[in-house]
């Protein structure tokens, strides 16, 4: 039986599980199957976005946990890198066109990591853009940049702010180790804290018209940390969703057991290997990675990912049915890193032949098999199969079983036909048993790989 690949398929997973809890929550969470289906569908569609991660942290340029790395309190953490940070050469409009050009077609930017410190003109702190020499507010003109260029827009935004004064110490605290950590906290509200974190989401859905994504990061449970009491995950949420009702929320609110507590998963720094699923039902999600080591702006790292790596990265992530959101860390004179444009501009010209077996895919069906050394893609619409080829083969290509469920194979980069023969007949081994080969069908390749393509494509259009 043919695999479903609908959205509407893939969201129903959940419907049980929702119809069942209705009537114990609160109805700004209630929705339907086909009320997500269509508030996800330009995500599960696009596939492929830009992360941003941009803060004071681009001072030091030492990773952007140098605070708590280095164990640095707020106040000095300020007094050093505060005044300094001035980004003269910030141009937004140029950053979209970098994303653009990639093939990316959404945008999650950083609106204040963990340090506290908020790229926004905020009422509710004075640790902001707009008290910096940059004396502006950074998220406006990113916003209407976006906006201009198309790109869908989203925001990160931290739960955690080593600067608040109500923060309380805990296992990731810059102050972590510090003698009298626990008395330190008995004079810290956490009921302020909260309160101070839904007046800055407040302010960020609000002020900046439609928001498509949120992205909240993250939630610690367990000894010395902090779940979804600490942050009033429920309460953040219902805000969210009563300001923004369209807006896509990730699930990082420690919220998992909560079906309408989240839209999609989000494994960091790794591909998982199969579809990720909860409660037996494949589930929406995001692979967010670096192209190094750090997401910050970090000067002296230097284990980036090779082209071939970022692009068999993006296609394994549409091949098990998920997006990547690929970061960007600019400098603090707010430019792209050269290493991070080099690395954009592959990937650009990469989808600029091959973007078809991105957007509007998924994974294949499982009567396909994947051919050794290649991840397949699917286009349940359009009803065509892509194979990536990862390493180039000598002349030919077996597709086992694909006999009759094509009508022409091409490449994808140029769209020049590639030839094939069947094979109809099996041959019988020693006990009498078909080997493998019958209705296989063998790609003619030629010896040499199409030239500046990291990765070709065959696409086939399917009977």
């Amino acid at each position: 039986m043919r695999k479903a690949f609908s959205v509407i398929v893939l969201l129903c997973g959940l419907e049980a599980a929702v119809t069942a809890q209705t009537k114990e929550i609160a109805e700004w969470a209630i929705e339907s199957p086909q009320q997500k289906e269509e508030r996800m569908g330009w995500w599960l569609h696009d596939r492929f976005g830009m992360f941003i991660h941009w803060g004071l942290y681009s001072v030091p340029a030492r990773h952007e946990w140098v605070q708590s790395r280095e164990r640095i309190p707020a106040n000095t953490y300020k007094d050093n890198y505060f005044d300094l940070f001035d980004p003269d050469l910030y141009d937004p409009k140029e950053w979209v066109t970098y994303a653009k050009a990639a093939g990316m077609k959404y945008v999650v930017i950083t609106t204040r990591h963990h340090e506290g410190f908020s790229l926004w003109d905020t009422e509710f702190s004075a640790f902001k853009a707009s008290n910096t020499p940059a004396k502006r507010d950074l998220l406006k003109p990113f916003v209407d940049a976006c906006r201009e260029g198309g790109l869908k827009v989203g925001f990160y935004f931290s739960l955690i702010d080593w600067h608040h004064p109500d923060f309380t110490i805990d296992r990731l605290h810059p102050l972590r180790d510090v003698e009298g950590a626990d008395t330190l906290n008995h004079e810290k509200d956490m009921n302020r804290f909260r309160l101070f974190l839904k007046n800055q989401l407040t302010e960020l859905l609000t002020n900046y018209g439609k928001i498509d994504l949120l992205f909240f990061d993250y939630s610690y449970p367990g000894k010395r940390g902090k779940g979804h009491s600490d942050w009033d995950s429920e309460g953040l949420l219902k805000l969210a969703r009563t300001l923004q009702p369209q807006i896509l929320v990730n699930d990082r609110l420690d919220l998992h057991d909560k079906p309408w507590g989240w839209d999609y998963v989000t494994p960091e720094q790794f591909i998982p290997v199969a579809w990720p699923e909860r409660n037996g039902s494949k589930v929406p999600w995001e692979t967010c990675q670096t192209f190094s080591g750090s997401w910050g702006y970090h000067r002296d790292e230097h284990t980036w990912k090779s082209d071939h790596q970022i692009i068999s990265m993006l296609v394994e992530v549409v091949s098990k049915g998920g997006n990547l959101l690929l970061n960007v860390g600019p400098t603090s004179r707010g430019e792209f890193d050269a290493r991070a444009i080099e690395k954009l501009t592959a990937v650009g010209r990469w989808m600029r032949y091959n973007q078809q077996a991105i957007y509007g895919c998924t994974s294949a069906p499982n009567e396909y098999v994947k051919p050794q050394s290649c991840l397949l893609t699917y286009n349940p619409a359009k009803k065509r199969l892509y194979i990536h080829l990862l390493q180039w083969p000598f002349k030919t290509l077996y597709l086992p079983n694909y006999q009759g469920k094509f009508k022409h194979a091409r490449f994808l980069h140029d769209g020049s036909e590639i030839k094939y023969t069947t094979r109809s007949s099996a041959t019988a081994n020693e006990h009498g048993k078909a080997t493998a080969g019958e209705n296989d069908v063998i790609l003619e390749l030629p010896t040499i790989k199409p030239l500046n393509i990291e990765i070709p494509v065959i696409e086939l259009i399917i009977e």
